[in-house]
């Protein structure tokens, strides 16, 4: 199993001045730590608007200061909102193969849609149709990394005449793709296009068995039509992360920030927002009142306290039960709500210590086995790709220069 660490950038209120500087920073840090402790992914969201919530608009630039600054671990768009309203397509991918080159070759591409009326209202986007423009342009992306030159699109959402897209991505033909999953319903979908699933709902081990059930037996069958160029079969599912010697103290530590993640989405959905006069996190206190104290006096029971909350043998059930039920990755939600960095940092020194290597032991060989399994499912799946052609060099359009100057004309002339 690997594991990754996943970023919002959250920042309850109230804001103080250089709040925003010390999220950032303190972000940095914990990815480059991640990176010098083994940690197998570094997830950055894209999200427009969202008070409190997400600070999180620019991760391509985020992304970027964390490629300089590391050595070995991926770096996942999880996810870059692809509808052209957000991004034109051929913007995504140039980002997408810039970053890839100077990261050489660690980039996880994941695509996403946005769920919320500000994000969507924002960039004026249609509800009900967001799914077909999003699928729509990361299909095109994908063709972008590939085709020297891109032919030229004519879709619902965006038209492009013949260009050749530059750079290409280091990795061939293009990086991994993802997709945000948050029920069943999604995950069909990931595993019908041949991506990967980002799963960023909690759910129990039952559940993710379901589900994993649900992606690999679509990936395995004629429905599975990949959307890019390759099919990358990995489910990804978040987990709270909260880990200390003392379980009591684990809590104390992660799960109020963990349990405001949760409230600040659930607000952002459904309930009708001023932007920027939120008291999210004031809402959340009044209505949590005082939990965590409750919690941490019945810290023995396991069933007090979200699922990656606790000591390294809780992290180790809790993760042997995701591995058990066919999840690839777990990506932990760390930097939620008020959490501090330095107990941030705490909790990835020691799940480093004390659990990673009880997993990262039979990575290689679980992999070699699944990737056996999976290659002839892989390979038909591929057949059945529609693919967009190429075109011949003389069908590649001449691109006129513009009109010159009367003084160019003029020496012309005298010429």
């Amino acid at each position: 199993m690997k594991f990754g660490v996943f970023y919002e950038l959250q920042l309850p209120k109230p804001w103080n001045e250089g709040d925003e500087h010390r999220l950032f920073h303190d972000a940095l840090k914990q990815v480059v730590l991640a990176d010098k402790l083994g940690y197998d992914y570094a997830w950055e969201v894209e999200h427009h608007f969202l008070d409190e919530y997400s600070h999180s608009s620019s991760p391509e630039v985020f992304l970027a200061a964390a490629a300089a600054l590391t050595k070995d671990i991926r770096l996942g768009h999880g996810i870059r909102q692809v509808i052209p309203n957000y991004n034109h397509p051929a913007r995504t991918a140039e980002g997408i193969a810039t970053l890839d080159i100077i990261s050489n070759g660690r980039v996880e591409f994941g695509i996403g849609e946005g769920a919320t009326r500000l994000e969507l209202g924002g960039f004026d986007i249609p509800a009900k149709e967001k799914r077909t423009l999003a699928l729509e342009a990361a299909e095109q992306v994908a063709n972008m990394l590939v085709l020297d030159p891109y032919p030229g699109f004519e879709g619902k959402g965006f038209s492009m005449p013949c260009r050749n897209v530059l750079p290409k991505p280091h990795q061939k033909p293009h990086p991994p793709m993802w997709m945000a999953c948050t029920n069943r319903d999604t995950i069909k979908i990931a595993a019908t296009l041949g991506v990967g699933a980002l799963a960023f709902s909690f759910v129990d081990p039952d559940e993710a068995k379901a589900w994993a059930d649900i992606y690999y037996g679509i990936i395995k069958s004629d429905a599975c039509q990949p959307i890019g160029h390759t099919v990358n079969a990995n489910i990804a599912m978040v987990s709270s992360f909260s880990v200390h010697e003392d379980r009591a103290e684990a809590i104390r530590r992660g799960a109020e920030g963990f349990e405001f993640f949760g409230f600040a989405l659930a607000s952002m959905v459904t309930k009708d927002q001023k932007p920027g006069r939120t008291d999210m996190w004031g809402d959340f206190i009044r209505q949590r009142g005082d939990k965590t104290a409750k919690m941490v006096q019945d810290a023995q029971g396991l069933m007090t306290r979200p699922a990656g909350i606790g000591t390294p043998d809780d992290m180790i059930e809790h993760l042997k039960a995701f591995q058990a039920s066919g999840v690839d990755q777990v990506i932990f939600m760390q930097q939620a709500g008020r959490n501090k960095h330095e107990h941030i940092c705490e909790s990835l020194e020691l799940f480093a210590k004390k659990v990673m290597p009880e997993f990262s032991k039979d990575v290689a060989a679980r992999e070699a086995k699944k990737a056996k399994e999976l290659a002839p499912y892989i390979e038909a799946a591929l057949a059945r790709k529609v693919r967009m052609q190429p075109l011949a060099d003389e069908d590649i359009p001449m691109i006129r220069a513009a009109v010159s100057s009367p003084q160019v004309n003029k020496t012309k002339a005298a010429e």
